[in-house]
């Protein structure tokens, strides 16, 4: 086996960070942020340097079995640093080096608080070496739609649900959606097993034992809570989607006829999107399907996680999730949140055009569905904040759902299809590749309206009670009920 390693090295600035470009010391070394200062989750994310790129190694051995891990990381210090933080929970550490040379590390509950032997002055790259044995049943719960998350264990294998802050039981990270780096996995499987993780298979290897190496690059940065690998036998399954995009499905073996017919749709719902939003934003497709019961698919950027069961059902039920998971893609992987706080942009524009497209395709009607989010919204504000106002613990909640796809509806009644549809398309072409938050879309609105914005949409992005629907004032909201 080999020793679990992580590095990380930082050269490149994200958005928001600024430092000069050659290194050199200009104050007293300092250790960087535990976190990034969001109000949600204050300790994720970490201050004092910028990834540049993940390099993961995972030599996989068995469902449910410890394995030997190796993750390197490339960065750049944003200040002089005497010390840093890397988010990671579980697993057992071995060592940590920078730049070659053994550091002190201290587990300190999600975070490893990293002292290289020297400072790092501001503005180098430094590369950061953790070796640790990671652990395939670690997991975690949540009280909202997201329910277990971590590692997955599969039949034969194991799959990844690494939102909303699942990355860091994985491999050391630095795990805010409003940072991201490209990431390099080498994973090794036994014989008679396939890898795969998010983006292009650059290289697959058998070595003289019959162990095989499987090499994917990520090709754009990528969230850590937007990774993915998973390992079992897989059938992968190639077609092509508009303007010949490479998609390919990987799909568990027993799975592939009885999963193809609805599979064999995403060419028809790139299409659909693409109409609306423009260019599919990164440069492959493709849909996991997960052998698991978890009822909970995921937007693992390139490659979707659909579980079996959102395949072998319902055809409205299962495009409504294919078409949900499929609109992540433009708005939070390609256009990430800023903050938590933001994510009723992530999920209410994947809920606003999967019901949208189930509209038109055997579903209920938009309007339908759009009066019963209504009359249960002052009952989910009064349960689980206002759209942009969420807490931690009701992230994941209806209203973040449902509720926020309610505030584009509201808007699209407010200022007419064709200005809302142009809307819709100057955020995810202007923010394409960044992060952006409630502000940024509210001032864009307003810009491509012609008019200020804020006044309608506050109300519906941080009220106690919901407002009137435009063009509809014969809907009501129910009572709160305590």
């Amino acid at each position: 086996m080999i020793t679990g390693v992580a590095v990380l090295t930082r050269t490149v600035p994200q958005e928001g960070h600024r430092f000069p470009g050659r290194p050199g010391p200009t104050a007293a070394p300092s250790p960087g942020a535990p976190g990034i200062g969001d109000p949600l989750v204050p300790l994720d994310g970490n201050g004092g340097y910028t990834v540049r790129r993940y390099t993961l190694d995972f030599d996989w051995r068995a469902p449910r079995t410890p394995f030997e891990a190796a993750a390197t990381v490339s960065a750049t210090a944003t200040q002089d640093l005497s010390r840093f933080d890397l988010d990671f929970a579980g697993n057992t550490l071995h060592t940590v080096t920078v730049d070659g040379a053994p550091a002190s590390a201290l587990r300190d509950g999600d975070e490893l608080v990293v002292t290289p032997a020297k400072p790092i002055p501001r503005g180098s790259t430094f590369t950061v070496r953790v070796a640790y044995t990671a652990d395939p049943t670690q997991r975690r719960h949540r009280g909202d739609a997201i329910r277990d998350y971590g590692w997955v264990p599969t039949p034969d294998g194991t799959m990844v649900y690494a939102q909303p802050d699942g990355a860091k039981m994985i491999f050391p990270a630095d795990d805010h959606p409003s940072l991201r780096a490209p990431v390099t996995f080498r994973i090794t499987t036994p014989p008679g097993l396939s890898a795969v993780a998010n983006g292009r298979l650059v290289e697959r290897v058998r070595r003289p034992d019959g162990r095989v190496r499987w090499t994917y690059d990520s090709e754009q940065p990528v969230a850590a809570q937007l990774i993915q690998m998973a390992i079992g036998k897989f059938a992968f399954v190639d077609s092509t989607g508009p303007r010949g995009l490479p998609v390919r499905d990987v799909v568990p073996g027993d799975l592939v006829t009885d999963t193809e017919a609805y599979r064999s749709l995403t060419p028809e719902h790139l299409a659909w999107l693409e109409e609306r939003l423009g260019p599919y934003p990164f440069r492959r497709y493709g849909v996991l399907v997960g052998d698991t019961d978890l009822p909970v698919a995921l937007e693992s950027q390139s490659l979707s996680v659909l579980p079996r069961g959102d395949l072998l059902g319902d055809r409205v039920d299962a495009e409504r999730n294919l078409v949900h998971e499929l609109t992540h893609h433009w708005t939070g992987d390609s256009v990430a949140i800023r903050r938590w706080s933001d994510l009723w942009l992530s999920e209410g524009h994947a809920r606003f055009y999967e019901r949208l497209y189930s509209d038109t395709h055997g579903g209920s009607s938009l309007e339908d569905a759009m009066r019963a989010a209504y009359e249960q919204h002052d009952q989910w504000r009064h349960d689980d904040g206002a759209p942009a106002e969420p807490t931690e613990a009701t992230l994941f909640k209806l209203m973040r759902y449902d509720g926020s796809a309610l505030v584009l509806y509201a808007l699209r009644e407010k200022v007419g299809e064709e200005t809302f549809e142009t809307i819709e398309r100057s955020w995810v072409t202007k923010y394409r590749g960044r992060a952006a938050g409630t502000r940024d879309f509210v001032a864009l609105a307003s810009e491509v309206a012609g008019e200020d914005l804020g006044p309608f949409l506050t109300p519906w992005l941080y009220g106690a009670h919901t407002p009137p629907m435009p063009g509809h004032p014969d809907w009501q909201v129910d009572p709160v009920q305590d």
